[in-house]
Protein backbone atom coordinates (compact mmCIF):
# COMPACT_ATOMS: atom_id res chain seq x y z
CA UNK A 1 0.00 0.00 0.00
CA UNK A 2 1.34 3.45 -0.97
CA UNK A 3 1.93 5.82 1.95
CA UNK A 4 -0.39 8.34 0.33
CA UNK A 5 -3.28 5.88 0.69
CA UNK A 6 -2.76 4.98 4.36
CA UNK A 7 -5.01 6.27 7.06
CA UNK A 8 -3.27 8.73 9.40
CA UNK A 9 -2.95 6.17 12.21
CA UNK A 10 -1.28 3.63 9.95
CA UNK A 11 2.29 4.88 10.28
CA UNK A 12 4.60 2.67 8.16
CA UNK A 13 7.67 1.18 9.80
CA UNK A 14 10.51 -0.34 7.78
CA UNK A 15 13.51 -2.02 9.47
CA UNK A 16 12.49 -0.39 12.73
CA UNK A 17 12.50 3.15 11.29
CA UNK A 18 9.28 5.21 11.30
CA UNK A 19 8.60 6.60 7.82
CA UNK A 20 6.90 10.00 7.45
CA UNK A 21 3.40 9.97 6.00
CA UNK A 22 2.81 11.58 2.62
CA UNK A 23 -0.78 12.36 1.61
CA UNK A 24 -1.16 12.83 -2.13
CA UNK A 25 -4.84 12.03 -2.62
CA UNK A 26 -6.51 14.23 -0.06
CA UNK A 27 -7.42 13.39 3.52
CA UNK A 28 -10.99 12.08 3.07
CA UNK A 29 -12.46 15.38 4.31
CA UNK A 30 -13.61 16.91 1.03
CA UNK A 31 -17.25 17.10 2.10
CA UNK A 32 -16.26 18.48 5.50
CA UNK A 33 -14.55 21.55 4.02
CA UNK A 34 -16.90 22.11 1.08
CA UNK A 35 -18.92 24.75 2.94
CA UNK A 36 -15.83 26.67 4.04
CA UNK A 37 -14.46 26.75 0.51
CA UNK A 38 -17.77 28.00 -0.88
CA UNK A 39 -17.98 30.68 1.81
CA UNK A 40 -14.44 31.92 1.13
CA UNK A 41 -14.26 31.74 -2.68
CA UNK A 42 -17.70 31.31 -4.33
CA UNK A 43 -19.48 34.16 -6.15
CA UNK A 44 -23.15 34.19 -7.13
CA UNK A 45 -22.40 37.08 -9.49
CA UNK A 46 -19.85 35.05 -11.43
CA UNK A 47 -22.22 32.09 -11.67
CA UNK A 48 -24.94 34.33 -13.10
CA UNK A 49 -22.53 35.67 -15.72
CA UNK A 50 -21.45 32.16 -16.61
CA UNK A 51 -25.05 31.09 -17.20
CA UNK A 52 -25.72 34.27 -19.24
CA UNK A 53 -23.29 33.33 -21.99
CA UNK A 54 -20.42 34.99 -20.10
CA UNK A 55 -21.97 38.43 -20.54
CA UNK A 56 -23.08 40.96 -17.94
CA UNK A 57 -25.23 43.98 -18.76
CA UNK A 58 -26.11 46.67 -16.23
CA UNK A 59 -27.06 50.17 -17.35
CA UNK A 60 -24.31 51.52 -19.59
CA UNK A 61 -21.89 48.74 -18.54
CA UNK A 62 -21.29 45.54 -20.50
CA UNK A 63 -18.75 43.01 -19.27
CA UNK A 64 -17.51 40.15 -21.43
CA UNK A 65 -15.97 37.44 -19.28
CA UNK A 66 -13.50 35.03 -20.85
CA UNK A 67 -14.94 31.52 -21.09
CA UNK A 68 -12.02 30.04 -19.17
CA UNK A 69 -10.82 32.02 -16.17
CA UNK A 70 -9.86 31.82 -12.53
CA UNK A 71 -9.08 28.73 -10.46
CA UNK A 72 -7.82 25.80 -12.52
CA UNK A 73 -8.17 22.19 -11.37
CA UNK A 74 -4.67 22.08 -9.87
CA UNK A 75 -5.16 25.26 -7.86
CA UNK A 76 -8.63 24.23 -6.70
CA UNK A 77 -7.21 20.88 -5.56
CA UNK A 78 -4.28 22.48 -3.72
CA UNK A 79 -6.51 24.89 -1.78
CA UNK A 80 -8.97 22.07 -1.01
CA UNK A 81 -6.15 19.89 0.40
CA UNK A 82 -4.88 22.77 2.53
CA UNK A 83 -8.32 23.22 4.12
CA UNK A 84 -8.56 19.47 4.67
CA UNK A 85 -5.13 19.41 6.30
CA UNK A 86 -6.01 22.21 8.70
CA UNK A 87 -9.16 20.37 9.77
CA UNK A 88 -7.56 16.91 10.00
CA UNK A 89 -4.56 18.12 12.02
CA UNK A 90 -6.36 20.67 14.16
CA UNK A 91 -4.15 20.00 17.19
CA UNK A 92 -0.84 20.10 15.32
CA UNK A 93 1.25 22.82 13.73
CA UNK A 94 0.51 23.03 10.01
CA UNK A 95 2.92 24.78 7.65
CA UNK A 96 3.17 25.61 3.96
CA UNK A 97 6.63 25.62 2.40
CA UNK A 98 5.69 28.94 0.77
CA UNK A 99 2.74 30.51 -1.00
CA UNK A 100 0.34 27.75 -1.98
CA UNK A 101 -0.50 29.73 -5.14
CA UNK A 102 0.41 33.23 -6.26
CA UNK A 103 -2.65 35.03 -4.94
CA UNK A 104 -2.39 37.28 -1.85
CA UNK A 105 -6.08 36.89 -0.96
CA UNK A 106 -5.92 33.09 -0.83
CA UNK A 107 -2.63 33.02 1.07
CA UNK A 108 -3.97 35.44 3.66
CA UNK A 109 -7.07 33.26 4.13
CA UNK A 110 -4.79 30.31 4.92
CA UNK A 111 -2.75 32.35 7.39
CA UNK A 112 -5.98 33.41 9.09
CA UNK A 113 -6.97 29.73 9.31
CA UNK A 114 -3.79 29.07 11.31
CA UNK A 115 -1.56 27.68 8.56
CA UNK A 116 1.95 29.06 8.94
CA UNK A 117 4.32 29.77 6.06
CA UNK A 118 7.92 28.54 6.29
CA UNK A 119 8.83 31.41 3.96
CA UNK A 120 7.66 34.02 6.49
CA UNK A 121 10.31 35.72 8.67
CA UNK A 122 11.03 33.80 11.86
CA UNK A 123 9.37 30.56 10.77
CA UNK A 124 9.45 27.87 11.94
CA UNK A 125 9.87 28.64 15.60
CA UNK A 126 10.87 26.34 17.14
CA UNK A 127 12.27 24.10 14.37
CA UNK A 128 10.30 21.51 12.45
CA UNK A 129 9.92 18.02 13.85
CA UNK A 130 8.03 14.76 13.60
CA UNK A 131 4.87 16.28 15.10
CA UNK A 132 4.53 18.90 12.38
CA UNK A 133 2.52 18.86 9.15
CA UNK A 134 3.93 20.49 6.02
CA UNK A 135 1.85 21.23 2.91
CA UNK A 136 3.72 21.19 -0.40
CA UNK A 137 2.18 23.77 -2.76
CA UNK A 138 0.90 23.30 -6.30
CA UNK A 139 4.32 24.34 -7.68
CA UNK A 140 6.03 21.43 -5.91
CA UNK A 141 9.36 21.64 -4.06
CA UNK A 142 12.92 20.78 -4.99
CA UNK A 143 14.21 17.26 -4.56
CA UNK A 144 16.52 18.51 -1.81
CA UNK A 145 13.72 20.19 0.13
CA UNK A 146 11.47 17.13 -0.07
CA UNK A 147 14.28 14.93 1.25
CA UNK A 148 14.94 17.41 4.08
CA UNK A 149 11.31 17.44 5.19
CA UNK A 150 11.11 13.66 5.05
CA UNK A 151 14.32 13.42 7.05
CA UNK A 152 12.77 15.57 9.78
CA UNK A 153 9.87 13.13 10.00
CA UNK A 154 7.20 15.69 9.08
CA UNK A 155 3.82 14.54 7.84
CA UNK A 156 3.52 15.83 4.29
CA UNK A 157 0.45 16.85 2.30
CA UNK A 158 1.60 17.01 -1.31
CA UNK A 159 -0.57 19.19 -3.58
CA UNK A 160 1.88 19.31 -6.52
CA UNK A 161 -0.11 19.87 -9.72
CA UNK A 162 -0.37 16.96 -12.15
CA UNK A 163 0.77 19.19 -15.03
CA UNK A 164 3.95 19.98 -13.09
CA UNK A 165 4.52 16.28 -12.43
CA UNK A 166 4.25 15.65 -16.17
CA UNK A 167 7.09 18.12 -16.80
CA UNK A 168 9.17 16.45 -14.09
CA UNK A 169 8.69 13.08 -15.75
CA UNK A 170 10.16 14.37 -18.99
CA UNK A 171 13.05 16.20 -17.32
CA UNK A 172 13.89 12.97 -15.49
CA UNK A 173 13.81 11.12 -18.81
CA UNK A 174 16.13 13.67 -20.41
CA UNK A 175 18.66 13.24 -17.61
CA UNK A 176 18.58 9.45 -17.78
CA UNK A 177 19.16 9.57 -21.54
CA UNK A 178 22.06 12.02 -21.26
CA UNK A 179 20.20 15.14 -22.45
CA UNK A 180 20.43 18.59 -20.84
CA UNK A 181 17.00 19.94 -19.89
CA UNK A 182 16.53 23.42 -21.38
CA UNK A 183 13.64 24.87 -19.38
CA UNK A 184 11.63 27.88 -20.51
CA UNK A 185 10.80 29.54 -17.21
CA UNK A 186 11.71 32.05 -14.53
CA UNK A 187 14.81 30.89 -12.72
CA UNK A 188 13.60 32.18 -9.31
CA UNK A 189 10.09 30.76 -9.64
CA UNK A 190 9.33 27.92 -7.23
CA UNK A 191 8.06 25.65 -9.98
CA UNK A 192 11.10 26.13 -12.20
CA UNK A 193 13.46 25.51 -9.29
CA UNK A 194 11.61 22.30 -8.46
CA UNK A 195 11.62 21.21 -12.10
CA UNK A 196 15.32 21.93 -12.55
CA UNK A 197 16.14 19.88 -9.46
CA UNK A 198 14.58 16.82 -11.09
CA UNK A 199 17.45 16.72 -13.59
CA UNK A 200 19.89 16.32 -10.71
CA UNK A 201 18.31 13.08 -9.50
CA UNK A 202 20.42 11.35 -12.15
CA UNK A 203 24.18 11.43 -11.85
CA UNK A 204 25.51 13.80 -14.50
CA UNK A 205 22.11 15.43 -15.03
CA UNK A 206 22.21 19.00 -16.34
CA UNK A 207 19.79 21.89 -16.83
CA UNK A 208 19.67 25.40 -18.31
CA UNK A 209 16.81 27.87 -17.72
CA UNK A 210 15.94 30.46 -20.39
CA UNK A 211 13.49 33.27 -19.66
CA UNK A 212 12.37 34.28 -23.13
CA UNK A 213 13.11 34.37 -26.86
CA UNK A 214 16.03 36.73 -26.34
CA UNK A 215 17.82 34.34 -23.98
CA UNK A 216 16.91 31.38 -26.17
CA UNK A 217 18.47 33.24 -29.08
CA UNK A 218 21.80 33.47 -27.25
CA UNK A 219 21.68 29.73 -26.56
CA UNK A 220 20.91 29.03 -30.23
CA UNK A 221 23.80 31.20 -31.31
CA UNK A 222 26.16 29.20 -29.08
CA UNK A 223 24.79 25.90 -30.35
CA UNK A 224 25.35 26.93 -33.95
CA UNK A 225 28.87 28.29 -33.69
CA UNK A 226 30.18 28.07 -30.16
CA UNK A 227 31.57 31.26 -28.69
CA UNK A 228 33.16 32.61 -25.57
CA UNK A 229 32.41 30.21 -22.76
CA UNK A 230 33.10 32.89 -20.14
CA UNK A 231 30.61 35.28 -21.71
CA UNK A 232 27.97 32.54 -21.90
CA UNK A 233 28.46 31.64 -18.23
CA UNK A 234 28.38 35.30 -17.21
CA UNK A 235 24.90 35.55 -18.74
CA UNK A 236 23.53 32.18 -17.61
CA UNK A 237 25.67 31.33 -14.58
CA UNK A 238 22.74 31.58 -12.17
CA UNK A 239 20.44 29.61 -14.45
CA UNK A 240 22.46 26.43 -14.95
CA UNK A 241 23.36 23.33 -12.97
CA UNK A 242 26.69 23.17 -11.13
CA UNK A 243 29.61 22.34 -13.41
CA UNK A 244 27.69 23.30 -16.55
CA UNK A 245 29.84 23.38 -19.69
CA UNK A 246 28.05 24.82 -22.75
CA UNK A 247 30.47 23.13 -25.14
CA UNK A 248 29.61 19.74 -23.70
CA UNK A 249 26.08 20.20 -22.34
CA UNK A 250 24.43 21.84 -25.36
CA UNK A 251 25.33 18.93 -27.65
CA UNK A 252 22.24 16.96 -26.54
CA UNK A 253 19.20 18.90 -25.30
CA UNK A 254 15.61 18.25 -24.29
CA UNK A 255 13.08 21.09 -24.03
CA UNK A 256 10.67 21.63 -21.14
CA UNK A 257 8.82 24.60 -19.68
CA UNK A 258 7.38 26.14 -16.55
CA UNK A 259 3.70 25.29 -16.99
CA UNK A 260 2.44 28.87 -16.59
CA UNK A 261 4.55 30.48 -19.32
CA UNK A 262 3.12 31.95 -22.51
CA UNK A 263 2.24 28.95 -24.64
CA UNK A 264 3.13 30.52 -27.98
CA UNK A 265 6.53 31.58 -26.66
CA UNK A 266 7.31 28.11 -25.27
CA UNK A 267 6.51 26.57 -28.65
CA UNK A 268 8.56 29.18 -30.48
CA UNK A 269 11.56 28.61 -28.21
CA UNK A 270 11.33 24.86 -28.81
CA UNK A 271 11.33 25.50 -32.58
CA UNK A 272 14.29 27.90 -32.27
CA UNK A 273 16.34 25.32 -30.39
CA UNK A 274 15.37 22.54 -32.80
CA UNK A 275 16.48 24.59 -35.79
CA UNK A 276 19.77 25.49 -34.09
CA UNK A 277 20.50 21.79 -33.58
CA UNK A 278 19.66 21.06 -37.23
CA UNK A 279 21.94 23.89 -38.37
CA UNK A 280 24.81 22.58 -36.26
CA UNK A 281 24.48 18.81 -36.65
CA UNK A 282 22.16 18.24 -39.60
CA UNK A 283 18.63 16.86 -39.87
CA UNK A 284 19.80 13.24 -39.78
CA UNK A 285 21.39 13.71 -36.34
CA UNK A 286 18.36 15.43 -34.80
CA UNK A 287 16.79 12.29 -33.33
CA UNK A 288 19.88 11.54 -31.26
CA UNK A 289 20.54 15.12 -30.17
CA UNK A 290 17.14 16.79 -29.58
CA UNK A 291 14.07 15.91 -27.53
CA UNK A 292 10.79 17.76 -27.05
CA UNK A 293 7.54 16.64 -25.45
CA UNK A 294 4.31 18.57 -24.97
CA UNK A 295 4.53 19.95 -21.43
CA UNK A 296 2.14 22.87 -21.92
CA UNK A 297 -0.40 22.97 -19.07
CA UNK A 298 -3.89 22.51 -20.54
CA UNK A 299 -5.43 25.01 -18.09
CA UNK A 300 -2.84 27.66 -18.97
CA UNK A 301 -3.45 27.07 -22.65
CA UNK A 302 -7.24 27.16 -22.26
CA UNK A 303 -7.13 30.51 -20.43
CA UNK A 304 -4.83 32.02 -23.03
CA UNK A 305 -6.97 30.69 -25.89
CA UNK A 306 -10.13 31.99 -24.20
CA UNK A 307 -8.87 35.55 -23.87
CA UNK A 308 -7.73 35.54 -27.51
CA UNK A 309 -11.22 34.37 -28.53
CA UNK A 310 -12.83 37.09 -26.41
CA UNK A 311 -10.75 39.77 -28.13
CA UNK A 312 -11.48 38.27 -31.56
CA UNK A 313 -15.23 38.08 -30.98
CA UNK A 314 -16.03 41.16 -28.89
CA UNK A 315 -15.25 44.86 -29.24
CA UNK A 316 -14.11 46.08 -25.82
CA UNK A 317 -12.83 49.44 -24.62
CA UNK A 318 -10.37 47.87 -22.19
CA UNK A 319 -9.34 44.60 -20.53
CA UNK A 320 -9.07 43.96 -16.82
CA UNK A 321 -6.83 41.04 -15.84
CA UNK A 322 -7.17 40.05 -12.18
CA UNK A 323 -4.49 38.14 -10.28
CA UNK A 324 -1.33 38.34 -8.22
CA UNK A 325 1.53 40.38 -9.63
CA UNK A 326 3.89 37.43 -9.03
CA UNK A 327 1.53 35.05 -10.86
CA UNK A 328 3.25 34.03 -14.09
CA UNK A 329 0.08 32.83 -15.84
CA UNK A 330 -1.75 36.06 -14.94
CA UNK A 331 1.11 38.21 -16.25
CA UNK A 332 1.05 36.29 -19.52
CA UNK A 333 -2.70 36.80 -19.89
CA UNK A 334 -2.08 40.52 -19.45
CA UNK A 335 0.64 40.49 -22.14
CA UNK A 336 -1.73 38.83 -24.61
CA UNK A 337 -4.42 41.43 -23.95
CA UNK A 338 -2.06 44.42 -23.99
CA UNK A 339 -1.12 43.62 -27.59
CA UNK A 340 -4.73 44.31 -28.60
CA UNK A 341 -6.41 46.84 -26.26
CA UNK A 342 -5.64 49.03 -23.23
CA UNK A 343 -5.08 46.51 -20.43
CA UNK A 344 -4.87 46.85 -16.66
CA UNK A 345 -3.45 44.05 -14.53
CA UNK A 346 -4.83 44.46 -11.01
CA UNK A 347 -3.99 42.31 -8.00
CA UNK A 348 -7.32 42.76 -6.22
CA UNK A 349 -10.56 44.70 -6.26
CA UNK A 350 -9.15 47.48 -4.07
CA UNK A 351 -6.96 48.56 -7.01
CA UNK A 352 -10.15 49.91 -8.60
CA UNK A 353 -9.89 53.13 -6.62
CA UNK A 354 -12.54 55.19 -8.40
CA UNK A 355 -14.03 55.77 -11.85
CA UNK A 356 -11.16 58.19 -12.42
CA UNK A 357 -8.27 56.24 -10.85
CA UNK A 358 -6.88 52.70 -11.06
CA UNK A 359 -3.75 51.19 -9.51
CA UNK A 360 -2.20 48.46 -11.63
CA UNK A 361 0.99 46.79 -12.74
CA UNK A 362 2.13 47.99 -16.18
CA UNK A 363 2.38 45.32 -18.86
CA UNK A 364 5.69 45.28 -20.77
CA UNK A 365 5.32 45.11 -24.57
CA UNK A 366 5.67 41.63 -26.04
CA UNK A 367 8.89 42.60 -27.83
CA UNK A 368 10.57 43.55 -24.55
CA UNK A 369 11.92 41.24 -21.83
CA UNK A 370 9.65 40.44 -18.91
CA UNK A 371 10.29 42.81 -16.02
CA UNK A 372 8.91 43.25 -12.52
CA UNK A 373 7.57 46.74 -13.04
CA UNK A 374 6.31 48.59 -9.94
CA UNK A 375 2.63 49.22 -9.47
CA UNK A 376 1.51 52.52 -10.94
CA UNK A 377 -1.56 54.74 -10.87
CA UNK A 378 -3.47 55.73 -14.00
CA UNK A 379 -6.18 58.36 -14.20
CA UNK A 380 -8.89 58.59 -16.84
CA UNK A 381 -8.88 54.83 -17.34
CA UNK A 382 -12.67 54.34 -17.50
CA UNK A 383 -14.96 56.16 -19.97
CA UNK A 384 -17.14 58.44 -17.86
CA UNK A 385 -20.00 58.77 -20.32
CA UNK A 386 -21.83 56.53 -22.76
CA UNK A 387 -21.61 52.78 -23.12
CA UNK A 388 -18.67 51.03 -21.46
CA UNK A 389 -17.51 47.63 -22.73
CA UNK A 390 -15.04 45.83 -20.47
CA UNK A 391 -13.31 42.53 -21.11
CA UNK A 392 -12.52 40.56 -17.98
CA UNK A 393 -10.33 37.58 -17.21
CA UNK A 394 -8.40 36.23 -14.25
CA UNK A 395 -5.35 34.10 -13.64
CA UNK A 396 -5.57 30.47 -12.57
CA UNK A 397 -4.91 31.42 -8.94
CA UNK A 398 -7.71 34.02 -8.70
CA UNK A 399 -10.87 32.90 -6.85
CA UNK A 400 -14.34 33.67 -8.11
CA UNK A 401 -15.26 35.89 -5.17
CA UNK A 402 -12.55 38.38 -6.17
CA UNK A 403 -13.81 38.36 -9.77
CA UNK A 404 -17.34 38.93 -8.49
CA UNK A 405 -16.23 41.90 -6.38
CA UNK A 406 -14.56 43.42 -9.43
CA UNK A 407 -17.84 43.15 -11.35
CA UNK A 408 -19.74 44.78 -8.49
CA UNK A 409 -17.19 47.61 -8.20
CA UNK A 410 -17.43 48.29 -11.93
CA UNK A 411 -21.22 48.32 -11.68
CA UNK A 412 -21.01 50.98 -9.01
CA UNK A 413 -18.54 53.04 -11.01
CA UNK A 414 -20.77 53.12 -14.10
CA UNK A 415 -24.16 53.55 -12.43
CA UNK A 416 -26.13 56.50 -13.75
CA UNK A 417 -27.04 58.99 -11.00
CA UNK A 418 -30.67 58.87 -9.95
CA UNK A 419 -32.91 61.92 -10.14
CA UNK A 420 -32.66 62.37 -6.36
CA UNK A 421 -28.85 62.10 -6.53
CA UNK A 422 -28.70 64.73 -9.30
CA UNK A 423 -30.88 67.09 -7.24
CA UNK A 424 -28.53 67.03 -4.24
Amino acid sequence: MDASERRPNQVPVYWGVVQPLIFRKGLDLKDAVKGELARDYHSDVVERIRTSDFRYDQGRLTIHLAREFGFCYGVDRAVDYAYQARKRFADQRVFLTGEIIHNPHVNEKLRTAGIRFLSDPGEPSPGLGAGDVVIIPAFGVTVHELARLQGLGCTLVDTTCGSVLNVWKNVNRYAREGFTAVIHGKVKHEETQATASQALKTSGGRYLVVLDRVEAGHVCQYIRGGGEREAFMARFGKAVSAGFDPDRDLAHIGVANQTTMLMSESLEIADMLRQAMVDRYGEDALAERYRAFDTICSATQERQDAVISLLDDEAVDLMLVVGGYNSSNTCNLARICANRVPTYHIADVDRLVSPECIRHRPVPPSDQPLAKLPETETRGWLPLGGAVRVGLTAGASTPNNIIGMVVERLTGFTAEPSVSDAAR
